[in-house]
This record gives C-alpha cells, sequence and structure tokens, in this order.
C-alpha cells in the first residue's frame, strides 16, 4: 500500500501525521510562564512611572541613573508584552491542532526546541 505524503490533499483538508509534541505539558509550562510574566508586569509597573527631579539627591548623575533605570524597566516590560502575545499565538496553535508545526515549512518541530521554548512557533531551520 502506498504511504500518503505529508501534506496530501485528503478529503478537502491536509493530511498531518500525529503530533508528537506533548500538547498537555506544553499547555501547563505555557500557563505556568503566562503567570510568571503576569506577575511581573505587576510588580514592575511602579518602575515604569516618570522619573522626577530630586533636589535632594546628589544631582545630575542620580537623575541620569534613575532614567536608565527606568528605560532598563520599560524595555523589560515590552519584552515580557512580545511573550504574552507568543504565549497567546501558541494556545491559538493549540487549540487549532497546529501546535508542534512550523508554521514557516509546515514540518514537526523539534520536541527539544518545544521543551526549550514552548512558543516556538518555527522549526530550526526556518528559525535561522
Amino acid at each position: 500500500m502506498a504511504k500518503l505524503p505529508e501534506l496530501a490533499p485528503v478529503f478537502g483538508a491536509f493530511y498531518r501525521p500525529p503530533m508528537t509534541a506533548n500538547v498537555k505539558k506544553a499547555k501547563a509550562r505555557l500557563a505556568a510562564l503566562k503567570a510568571e510574566i503576569e506577575s511581573l508586569l505587576v510588580m514592575g509597573a511602579d518602575a515604569n512611572a516618570p522619573v522626577e527631579l530630586d533636589q535632594v539627591a546628589v544631582g545630575r548623575l542620580s537623575r541620569m541613573d534613575s532614567m536608565q533605570q527606568q528605560a532598563m524597566a520599560q524595555a523589560a516590560e515590552r519584552a515580557r508584552r512580545r511573550d504574552l502575545v507568543r504565549i497567546e499565538m501558541a494556545e491559538r496553535r493549540i487549540a487549532e491542532g497546529e501546535y508542534g508545526y512550523c508554521t514557516q515549512c509546515g514540518e514537526e518541530i523539534a520536541e527539544k526546541r518545544l521543551e526549550i521554548d514552548p512558543m516556538a512557533e518555527r522549526c530550526i531551520k526556518c528559525a535561522q
């Protein structure tokens, strides 16, 4: 009997071999990451407040240091928000049955890659 090609049309849809990625484990890991990021966003909210000129402090250097710390906190918040979007996209792929497959080439993403980054949407080859 002939083996079906990996993406051969079957009744109007595309055939995909069963996914080997552990979806249950990925869901739990994504939920934990999401909770951690959301708590970090709440804790870091005050670090994004405008830097005020403090006449009592040392002066210009302390204000510049405060501005630098504020910029780093804002960059960290942007990165966390990007990760939240990536988590939501991964959850959407799980719901649609597309989790574990490269969004670019359609090949299966290596299980080790998904263990390291459960939000990964591309295989190693396409990510390079």
